[in-house]
C-alpha cells in the first residue's frame, strides 16, 4: 500500500504535508530480500490508479518480482497515515503516542480471495512469507490466509509474522473480537513465526517467550521479539529451516515432539529515528540468513542488523548493508556487538570493518 509520512512532528490534525512513500508488510520484506541479493516475488492486488502504478514502480525498482500483481478495475490502492510510530497492538494509544490511519476497506487487496491467484505461483519460491495483517482486511481475505496455512505436501517454507493490529480488527463485529483467535489459529499452520512480545501480550495476554512457545508449539521456529532488548528463538530444526521447503509442511510433522533448542540474542544500540518497518525489516534479514543456511544466532544478528536499517531512516524501508558488511558486524564477538551503536547513514560508513576472528557467538542456548 501507499504510506504518507508527515514532513514534521505532530498530530495528523495539525500535519499540514506528507511525504508519499511506499508500505505494506509482505512488501516490505520482499523490497528488503531482494536488496540483500535474494530473489524476491511480490504477490498482491493493486488498484488501477496512479497510487497503485507507483507502488508497483517502486517496489519493482527494489529488484522485486511484480509480474504476479494484480490490477484491479474498480477497487483503488490502499493507503495509510502514520505519525512518528507505526505500531498500535492495543484499542487505545498512549498519551503522545503514535496515530496510524487505515484507508484499506473495500481496497484491490482486499479483494484477494482463494483461487485468485494460482498455486504455481505461490509456491514458486524457497520461502513463502505472509502476514496477520492481510487476514485482517477482509472475510475473503481471511479465507485465502486459512487456505494458505493448511498443510499440505510441496508447500515451501511458510513465514508467518503475526503483525497484530488492533486498528485493523476493529469494527468488524465478531472478527473483532476473534482477531487474536484468528492470528494463533494461523501461526498453528506455519513453519516459522514471529511475533512481539508486546502483541502477545495484548493480543493473547500471555507475557513471557516461554508462556508464548506453550500456547503456540506448532511451529518449528517460534521468534519472539522484545523490542529493544533482543529476541528469543525457539526451534526443533535439526536442519537448515529453508531445505524443508518443497517436502512436507513442518508445524505438523512428527518434529512437533522434539525438543526445543532456546536461542537468545541481545539487539544493538540504535539511534531511531523511526520504528516503521523495523520489525518487517528483521523479518527479511532472519530470512535471508535462514535461507544462506546460518544457524539461529546469526540469523538473529542478521535480522537485528536488517531492523537497525530501517530503524536508521523516516520512512519503511532502510538501506541494507552488504552482505560482505552484514557477515562482518554479525561476527562481531560480545563485547564489540555490545559497543556498537548505529546511526542514520550507518550502512554506507561500514561501521566494524575490522573485525577480530571469534570462536563463536556469545548466545544463550539451552535445550527444553
Amino acid at each position: 500500500m501507499v504510506t504518507f509520512v508527515p514532513r514534521q512532528a505532530g498530530r495528523l490534525a495539525d500535519v499540514p504535508t506528507f511525504d508519499r512513500g511506499i508500505g505494506g508488510a509482505e512488501s516490505n520484506v520482499a523490497c528488503c530480500l531482494a536488496r540483500a541479493g535474494h530473489s524476491a516475488r511480490w504477490v498482491s492486488r493493486v488498484g488501477a490508479d496512479g497510487f497503485g502504478d507507483h507502488l508497483v514502480a517502486a517496489i519493482a525498482a527494489t529488484g522485486v518480482d511484480t509480474d504476479a500483481v494484480q490490477r484491479d478495475q474498480a477497487r483503488p490502492t490502499g493507503v495509510y497515515f502514520r505519525t512518528a510510530g507505526e505500531r498500535a497492538v492495543r484499542a487505545a494509544a498512549p498519551a503522545g503516542g503514535s496515530e496510524v490511519v487505515y484507508y484499506r476497506a473495500g481496497s484491490a487487496a482486499a479483494a484477494m480471495a482463494p483461487g485468485a491467484f494460482d498455486r504455481a505461483t505461490l509456491w514458486s519460491g524457497r520461502v513463502l512469507h505472509v502476514s496477520g495483517i492481510t487476514a485482517a482486511l477482509s472475510a475473503d481475505c481471511l479465507a485465502l490466509m486459512r487456505e494458505l496455512t493448511t498443510p499440505a505436501t510441496g508447500r515451501p517454507l511458510l513465514s508467518f509474522d503475526v503483525n497484530y493490529r488492533v486498528g485493523l480488527w476493529r469494527g468488524r463485529g465478531a472478527a473483532d473480537q476473534a482477531g487474536p483467535e484468528v492470528l494463533a489459529d494461523l501461526a498453528r499452520g506455519c513453519d516459522l513465526v514471529f511475533v512481539g512480545e508486546d502483541e502477545a501480550e495484548a493480543a493473547w495476554g500471555l507475557s513471557g517467550p516461554a508462556a508464548i512457545r506453550a500456547a503456540l508449539p506448532e511451529p518449528a521456529v517460534l521468534v519472539v521479539k522484545h523490542g529493544a532488548e533482543g529476541v528469543t528463538v525457539y526451534a526443533r530444526e535439526s536442519a537448515n529451516t529453508a531445505n524443508t521447503a518443497n517436502t512436507a509442511n513442518t508445524a505438523t510433522d512428527a518434529t512437533a515432539t522434539r525438543a526445543d533448542t532456546v536461542t537468545y540474542a541481545p539487539a544493538l544500540r540504535v539511534d531511531v529515528v523511526a520504528s516503521v518497518g523495523a520489525g518487517d525489516a528483521f523479518a527479511a534479514g532472519f530470512l535471508s540468513a535462514t535461507l544462506r543456511g546460518l544457524p539461529v544466532f546469526a540469523r538473529v544478528r542478521h535480522g537485528h542488523l536488517m531492523a537497525a536499517a530501517a530503524l536508521t531512516v523516516p520512512g519503511d524501508l532502510g538501506t541494507p548493508p552488504s552482505r560482505a558488511q552484514a557477515d562482518r558486524l554479525a561476527a562481531l564477538d560480545p563485547d564489540a556487538w555490545g559497543a556498537l551503536r548505529l546511526s542514520a547513514g550507518w550502512t554506507e560508513t561500514e561501521p566494524g570493518a575490522e573485525v577480530p576472528t571469534v570462536g563463536g557467538p556469545n548466545a544463550e542456548v539451552r535445550n527444553r
